[in-house]
């Protein structure tokens, strides 16, 4: 794969600050790299390669990649800065950081034509194991795995990876899924249900957006539905006991991706089963050999996963998460004690320390413990 130290003076015109821009200004080493995917498509991964805390460079760094969710970036294991934010608590504990980006977001653009073709099932099976790779590569220092952690989307691109190309699951020490999203049948929200009413995969609407940036070439009946029924929903995705700091950045991030990622999670949520996409029948028969399209078998995971989930997550229920788990080979699950806790406060709570990072960060350094 060609790859390269990217120059990021053309995100800089765009955004006040890039990732590599927040990691500087707290006075860590920052790294931007350019990834090229299997099919041809370029991602932007930061990397905060030691401590200048622990002046570790000559050390051996155990590799973590971190993956953000749907219509977001890297900036989300940033934006709560060096005293909360994962990615600057994992480098202070002598990791090697690698934080990723996926096709189309605000960071991996350009896309190959055809630009917007894509939903995360691409992202799982191309971008994410030339992430992997490509950081076990540049790390050089003889390691064949890796530490990773997902939020919401950034488990469901693992969970897609891992059970079509389970070779990679020999690649992964320990993998963390922060809100994960793969089972989507016990949904409770209005916007989901209103916007899956919408769609079917013989639809003239499925057909129009399936190749469109999110958000454009919305019909007035799509339209209606978002103004509406998901009207509040962004606003919600927090408990209101958000780092403030957190918040300001994490309003600058572009949602950037394409509709067909949306349109994926809400077949599944739909037919309640973790499939790929539902194209209409021809199509489904030409690709998959069958009408429906076919389950992902992740009963082929093998890799360490630990499952962290909330009950007030309005995007991940607790149902689906346990029928997760009972299908998880090799599981942990990690209930967050906090009544209150939502989808966004994964990376926007006042105390992510305390609830996800520390003990996260704990379990990654007991690995190696073990592994002596």
């Amino acid at each position: 794969m060609v790859s390269s130290i990217a120059d990021s003076q053309d995100l800089e015109i765009i955004k006040e600050k890039t990732t590599r821009d927040l990691i500087i200004e707290h006075g860590y080493p920052a790294e931007h790299h350019s990834v090229e995917t299997e099919d041809g498509n370029m991602l932007s991964v930061f990397r905060i390669p030691y401590s200048h805390h622990l002046q570790n460079e000559n050390q051996t760094r155990p590799i973590v990649l971190m993956q953000h969710g749907l219509l977001t970036s890297s900036d989300i294991w940033v934006v709560s800065g060096p005293n909360d934010s994962l990615a600057f608590l994992l480098a202070d504990s002598g990791f090697d950081v690698w934080i990723g980006n996926n096709r189309g977001n605000e960071y991996s653009k350009p896309l190959k034509t055809p630009s917007w073709n894509f939903s995360w099932h691409e992202i799982g099976y191309y971008d994410l194991p030339a992430m992997i790779d490509y950081a076990i590569k540049t790390n050089d220092q003889g390691q064949k795995s890796i530490h990773y952690v997902g939020h919401s989307q950034g488990t469901t691109v693992f969970f897609t990876l891992m059970s079509l190309r389970p070779e990679y699951n020999e690649r992964i020490k320990t993998a963390h899924m922060l809100a994960p999203v793969a089972i989507w049948k016990n949904v409770k929200s209005e916007c989901i249900s209103c916007a899956a009413d919408l769609i079917s995969a013989d639809g003239w609407l499925t057909k129009l957006l399936s190749h469109a940036e999110f958000g454009r070439s919305m019909s007035s009946s799509a339209s209606q539905c978002f103004e509406t029924k998901c009207k509040n929903f962004t606003e919600n995705q927090s408990s209101g006991h958000s780092n403030q700091t957190a918040l300001i950045e994490a309003a600058k991030i572009s949602q950037v991706g394409s509709w067909k990622q949306v349109i994926h999670y809400l077949f599944n949520f739909k037919s309640g089963l973790f499939q790929q996409y539902d194209y209409d029948t021809v199509t489904n028969l030409e690709l998959y050999k069958s009408e429906k399209p076919p389950n992902y078998p992740i009963e082929e995971i093998n890799s360490e996963v630990h499952l962290w989930y909330a009950d007030n997550d309005q995007l991940v229920a607790v149902d689906d998460v346990v029928a997760l788990a009972d299908r998880l080979p090799k599981k942990v699950l990690h209930h967050i004690d906090d009544p209150l806790w939502a989808h966004g406060d994964f990376y926007l709570h006042n105390e992510i320390r305390k609830y996800v990072n520390e003990p996260v960060i704990q379990i990654m350094q007991q690995y190696k413990l073990d592994s002596k």
